[in-house]
This record gives C-alpha cells, sequence and structure tokens, in this order.
C-alpha cells in the first residue's frame, strides 16, 4: 500500500515530469544564479547608497520611493535572469 506521499509524487511527476539536466546545462544555470546575484548586489550597492543620502537629509518621500525601487529592481533582475534559466533548461541536452 502506498502512503499519501508516494500517491501524491506519482500526480506531482504526471502533471510536471522531472527535468534531467545535463552537467553542461547545470554549469550553464549555475553561471546565470552567479550573474543574477552579481547584478542584484550591484544595484543594491548603488541604492543604498542613495538610501543614506535621502535617510540624512530627513526626506522620507525618498526613502520610501528608494526602498521601492530597490524591491522592484531585484524582482525585475529575478525575473530575467529566471527567464534565461528556463531557456537553459528547455535546450537539448
Amino acid at each position: 500500500m502506498k502512503s499519501a506521499y508516494e500517491l501524491a509524487m506519482e500526480r506531482l511527476n504526471k502533471t510536471s515530469p522531472t527535468v534531467n539536466l545535463s552537467d553542461d546545462q547545470k554549469r550553464q544555470i549555475a553561471d546565470i544564479e552567479s550573474q543574477c546575484k552579481a547584478k542584484i548586489a550591484e544595484r543594491e550597492l548603488f541604492l543604498q547608497g542613495e538610501l543614506e543620502k535621502a535617510v540624512n537629509t530627513g526626506d522620507a518621500e525618498a526613502v520610501e520611493q528608494i526602498e521601492k525601487q530597490i524591491a522592484s529592481e531585484r524582482k525585475s533582475i529575478r525575473t530575467n535572469f529566471e527567464e534565461k534559466k528556463e531557456k537553459v533548461r528547455h535546450q537539448k541536452a
């Protein structure tokens, strides 16, 4: 008799089968992830400087806007790099 976990895993594999990646694809995805982290860190570093300037001047509106910009850029960068990783995943091995 199968456990609920085993049954759930079987159903999951039917709807979205596991994709086996080649070593080259794994390296490409790791490189893309590294680039993504670097790009996010670069933008956050720049915007943190802007944020500190706004805090020092006491401009609460600018602080809020910069915080929103940081979150927006992080999401945009992550989305862009996720699309690149998906392309690698769907390449022929």
